[in-house]
């Protein structure tokens, strides 16, 4: 009688807990649409693995309209007007990925970035995928795009233990990330694939080159209106 009383109640503590956990995520994601996440799972790993945790968080006021314009160039330039996925380019790195699976390819929008990075951990599994699905739907319903673009300048990994793009303004340039030029965006955002690999000081060539293209991209989308709103 006692396990089958148990038993019954065995559910309900489950689904209690999952509710209380729901709740907890569902009140701290809508109170990042206005504060800063006080620290990720990226950045605390940064900090395990020794190369420390560089970061400071800027209003987009306090950003130079390049850092907004040169990730979008770089990251994904269909940032406006997508609901958080990009499906072709999705369907394009299955493509890739199916026939070299040696040489995986991601198709990650720059929303799925800040659900990533703020809510989840590195690596690649179905389970965090799903996460990752989750937070990004949230997100653009919630957040909207000012913010994600805000929060993916701000946690975004730009160096070894370097996050955001005032401290890798800071790092790289020695000036706050208002006074970035376009040149120095572009190398910043040329770095974002592997932060960890690809060099500013000293200038790589493929930063050279990645960063020469970025800059092509940017001119093209700074006639774009909706572009243009979300870099007022």
């Amino acid at each position: 009688m006692a396990l089958s009383f148990s038993l019954k109640k065995f559910p309900k503590k489950i689904r209690n807990f999952v509710l209380i956990v729901f709740l907890i995520q569902l009140v701290y994601l809508i109170a990042l649409k206005w504060i800063d996440p006080p620290i990720t799972l990226t950045q605390l790993g940064s900090l395990f693995q020794g190369y420390g945790l560089k970061r400071d968080y800027v209003t987009r006021d306090e950003m130079s309209r390049y850092a907004g314009l040169a990730v979008m160039a770089s990251e994904d330039q269909l940032f406006p007007e997508h609901n958080g996925f990009d499906l072709k380019s999705i369907k394009n790195a299955l493509k890739n990925n199916k026939k070299r699976p040696k040489r995986v390819r991601g198709a990650s929008t720059i929303s799925q970035q800040v659900a990533k990075n703020v809510f989840l951990w590195q690596g690649r599994s179905w389970v965090r995928k799903g996460f990752e699905v989750y937070f990004t739907f949230m997100i653009e319903w919630i957040w909207g795009k000012e913010r994600i673009l805000e929060v993916y300048l701000n946690v975004a990994e730009m160096g070894k233990g370097v996050f955001g793009i005032e401290a890798a303004s800071r790092h790289y340039y020695k000036k706050p990330a208002k006074k970035l030029t376009r040149v120095e965006a572009a190398q910043i955002a040329a770095i974002l694939p592997n932060p960890k690999k690809y060099l500013i000081k000293p200038l790589s060539n493929y930063v050279q080159r990645r960063s020469n293209w970025i800059l092509r991209q940017m001119d093209n989308l700074e006639s774009d209106p909706n572009i243009e709103l979300l870099l007022k």
